[in-house]
């Protein structure tokens, strides 16, 4: 089992938080097999609410897919309690998001789509389903009479203990 994590780095205007829609969210990620190398021509959705069984045991997992080259069955759930919280005090450094438990896969790619929540400084407007698929967002919070928005989003993944 290898732990890696999902960071992400971003410029925010007047935004004080940027989370997803935990449990709800949807990861699409693009996966490569680490037995044989192969990489995934599509991206994979798991999401923390939704479980499948494995076939081999008892268990169940939220992403099992089969390697289209070696045939192995592999898995990878999301850890529980993982999920973070980008901040405005985050600004200009990678930070945790969410930590993947991967068994015969690591994740080599991260599409964000929609589902994002946003949270306008100064108790300003929350913003829900935002859609970060262009790497980047913007509206007007009217509570606070100002543009807001998540600019330059960048994301890495990292190993961790």
């Amino acid at each position: 089992m290898v732990k890696i994590a999902l960071q992400i780095k971003a410029t925010l205007e007047c935004i004080d938080k940027l989370y997803t829609n935990h449990p709800h969210y949807q990861w699409f990620l693009k996966l490569r097999c680490s037995y044989c190398g192969e990489t995934s021509g599509k991206f994979h959705d798991l999401t923390e609410a939704d479980k499948v069984p494995q076939k081999h045991n008892r268990s169940e997992t939220h992403l099992l897919i089969k390697c289209k080259l070696c045939s192995r069955e592999n898995s990878m759930d999301i850890i529980e309690g993982s999920n973070g919280v980008f901040t405005s005090d985050d600004v200009g450094k990678f930070k945790t998001l969410v930590i993947f438990d991967c068994r015969g896969v690591e994740p080599i790619d991260f599409e964000p789509k929609s589902g994002w929540i946003a949270e306008a400084e100064n108790d300003g407007k929350k913003f829900e389903d935002v859609d970060l698929t262009e790497k980047e967002w913007a509206d007007y919070d009217e509570k606070n009479q100002t543009s807001v928005g998540v600019y330059e989003l960048e994301w890495q993944f990292i190993k961790v203990k």
